[in-house]
């Protein structure tokens, strides 16, 4: 399927083939031709299934461009805010279409002339709230999105939200997009939907197709080696490794600068206007690996991220999904890896049991494979390189020292010697390892409790309890 079969306007078809987009996702193919008939919508989707094109786009195609507010969507954090701004703006571009990003922290003045000139606007519910109550604003929007409802609600943003509907006119289209489905969000869809049409899209359809998913097995002690190593003979552009605290982003954050890696930590503790930072120097390529949170890095929407690594394999499969989802989006293809202790693998067998894909285990590379696979982009990069005039000229010196072969290996080393490979041969577990441990992990998943039904130990566990 193809987006031009959605009868959209030529100007939001340019605006897709720029953004790079080959064929609708699932979420896109289910909720664009729901929202083109003009009904109401929930949405349950992750994010990275491309959910905010799925609503973005029949909205942008349907807009008057009147001179007032025609849509707005409420996402729960300002990092949300701005992306989904960015992206909407980036969609109807060539239809002129202006957007307003509406959040706390921000100067109320300046967003208050934005609202004047936007047909789209994007907020989180607490600035919202506060601009409809203090009389500020008056918005008419004949489209309404509601974005992450269950992150609103984790939030604590559950009554806001009810309160800004009762400043909203009842004549609208209503969309809810949510991750999941809690007993307070069906509540909440019954309450401002009508008749609304329901999409799922479910866990084996998010880890799409264009995810090539990789787990390595190390001790627990080889975890920054394995990184390390990982980072070189993979040599993304554009990367994101997660971890499971705030410290953790802080210290990997440091080790990998120090290391001469272009990494940034992006985690809650952090200033808003510093997280914004990090979020634009990734987003432009001057940072190459972001080190996040779960939490800091949900809403992310980085089309070009290359590969996902997990420092630290999540607690549970909705958080693998999220994580894995930065990656491959738009028709590209992205690369998930993840770094297992053996004392992890039943959690690793459960994710994979319950998002339905198959991660590929694999060995770390060595030290010779890592050097032969530099020697081999090395060698790409020159071949590749275009003479200068300066170059020529230099050569001419070194001509007048030295013979050209000579000349030829000087240069050669000089360039080898930025690319030297350091620690030792071997880190983490070979294949015929990891079978070993999976096998045993399996077998301990499959075999039944022995315990009895009133809970106390077995016979066989009271004489291991004596002997220890």
């Amino acid at each position: 399927m193809t987006f031009s079969e959605f009868n959209l306007k030529p100007q939001i078809l340019k605006a897709i083939e720029a953004a790079g987009f080959k064929e609708p996702s699932p979420i896109q193919k289910e909720a664009i031709p729901v929202i083109l008939s003009g009904k109401d919508m929930v949405g349950q989707a992750h994010t990275g299934t491309g959910k905010t094109a799925a609503f973005a786009l029949p909205i942008l195609n349907q807009l008057e461009l009147n001179g007032e507010v025609e849509a707005l969507i409420i996402v729960p954090t300002r990092e949300l805010a701005t992306q989904v701004s960015d992206e909407v703006y980036r969609l109807g571009r060539f239809l002129g279409i202006r957007t307003a990003t509406i959040y706390g922290g921000s100067s109320y003045t300046r967003q208050l002339a934005h609202l004047k000139i936007a047909a789209v606007a994007v907020a989180t519910p607490g600035r919202l709230l506060d601009l409809l109550k203090s009389g500020k604003i008056e918005l008419n929007p004949s489209f309404v999105v509601l974005d992450e409802a269950d992150e609103m609600l984790d939030m604590g943003f559950l009554d806001d939200i009810k309160a800004i509907f009762d400043y909203l006119p009842t004549n609208r289209q209503t969309l809810l997009f949510s991750a999941t489905m809690p007993p307070a969000i069906k509540e909440l869809a019954q309450k401002i939907l009508h008749s609304p049409q329901f999409i799922s899209i479910t866990q084996k359809e998010v880890t799409n197709k264009n995810i090539k998913q990789f787990y390595y097995v190390v001790d627990e002690h080889e975890r920054d080696e394995a990184l390390i190593r990982l980072l070189d003979y993979k040599n993304p552009t554009k990367a994101i490794v997660f971890c499971r605290t705030k410290a953790e982003v802080d210290r990997l954050a440091n080790f990998l600068s120090s290391q001469g890696y272009s990494a940034k930590g992006l985690h809650g503790d952090m200033q808003q206007r510093q997280r914004e930072e990090v979020i634009k120097s990734f987003k432009r390529g001057q940072t190459e690996i972001l080190i996040a949170t779960d939490v800091a890095a949900r809403g992310l929407d980085i089309s070009d991220v290359t590969h996902v690594f997990n420092y630290h394999i999540p607690f549970d499969p909705e958080s693998y999904v999220h994580r894995i989802g930065r990656t491959g989006r738009a028709g590209r293809e992205g690369i998930a890896v993840s770094l297992v202790t053996p004392h992890e693998f039943k959690q690793l067998l459960r994710i994979q049991k319950e998002v339905g894909s198959s991660l590929i285990n694999k060995e770390i590379p060595t030290s010779i494979e890592l050097k032969n696979e530099k020697q081999k982009s090395l060698l790409e990069t020159i071949l590749s390189q275009e003479v200068s005039s300066e170059a020529v000229e230099l050569l001419n010196l070194l001509e007048s020292e030295v013979d050209l072969a000579t000349a030829a290996l000087k240069l050669a080393s000089m360039v080898v010697k930025n690319h030297e490979v350091e620690g030792k041969d071997r880190i983490g577990k070979s294949i015929k390892e990891i079978e070993k441990l999976l096998e045993k992990a399996k077998r301990e998943l499959s075999r039944p409790s022995r315990g009895h039904a009133r809970g106390g130990r077995t016979q066989r566990g009271r004489r291991s309890y004596r002997r220890n």
